[in-house]
This record gives structure tokens, sequence and C-alpha cells, in this order.
């Protein structure tokens, strides 16, 4: 069992975000008998899961309707189905256009690189 502090630096977060995400019902930790919070290895995989979900820009509101889902048991497995292939489809889509965008800085950094090269050329001669 791990406390607020401690699992903040092992998830890499911030207590004030812990306890956030205990105030948007994304994450509910067990209590001791005087009130503070503990963690688990399983909060730790679930905490994990929830930055992955941030790092890839799923907003507050669709992490927190997931988690809601996967309390409530499997019967929800085909909307959590739903709403992570409706994430993946964003991802998917914000993947094309990152490539497309790294295609056009490939053009204008060959661009300037012949640019510098050529420039070069012309002061040695």
């Amino acid at each position: 069992m791990y406390t607020i502090g401690e699992t903040a630096k092992i998830v890499g977060l911030s207590t004030y975000t812990l306890r956030y995400y205990e105030q948007e019902k994304i994450i509910t930790p067990s209590r001791k008998a005087s009130g503070e919070r503990y963690y688990n290895e399983e909060h730790l995989n679930w905490l994990r899961f929830v930055i992955r979900l941030k790092a890839t820009q799923m907003p507050i509101a669709q992490i927190r309707k997931y988690a809601e889902l996967f309390s409530e048991g499997d019967h929800t497995a085909a909307q959590r189905l739903e709403l992570l292939q409706a994430h993946q489809a964003f991802i998917q889509e914000q993947l094309q256009r990152l490539m497309e965008v790294n295609s056009e800085l490939d053009y204008k950094i060959t661009n300037y690189e012949q640019l510098i090269a050529n420039s070069a050329i012309q002061k040695n001669v």
C-alpha cells in the first residue's frame, strides 16, 4: 500500500492531480480508518493507463465516463469498447495529421539544407 505522496512519486503525478482525479471520480483510493488515502498496485496500474489516455488528449470527461463504466462491471464492456474505439479513431486522425506535417517539415528542412550548402559553395568560389 502506498500513501498519496508515494503514489504521486511512483506514477509521476502531483498529489494535487491525484486529489483532482478523485474529485472527478476517475480514481477512488482506499481509506484507512483515519481517513488517509492509500493506493495499491491496481490503483497504480489504473493511474498509468489514465496518464496514457491523457497523453493522447482524451478529455477528462471521457476518462471519467470510462472509469464509471468500468466500475459498473462487465455488462458495460460494449460501451467501454465503443468509447475506446472512438478515441483510437481520434488518435489515428492525429497521427495522420502529424505525418502530413512531418512530410512538410522534411521538405522545408531539405530546402534549407540545400540553400545553406549552395550559399557555402558560392562563398568558396
